[in-house]
């Protein structure tokens, strides 16, 4: 099943995570916040597509990182 997302990021402020991968790869993601969704994609291809999550998912993921 495809879910096609109907949140709008147009005018996002998009930040680079500080867990993204230093050096000459780029292997950097970039978060951004509208309402209550959280949107993620590759900061070297931008208009590639958003995975969309939702803040309660959001908040679970983060707490996986802190365990």
């Amino acid at each position: 099943m495809k879910v096609v997302s109907t949140v709008d990021f147009f005018g996002a402020v998009w930040r680079k995570s500080s867990r993204s991968g230093g050096g000459n790869n780029g292997s950097c993601v970039e978060v951004a916040f509208s309402g209550q969704a959280v949107g993620v994609r590759d900061s070297k291809s931008p208009d590639s597509g958003t995975l969309v999550f939702s803040s309660v998912q959001w908040a679970f993921f983060l707490r996986g990182f802190q365990a």
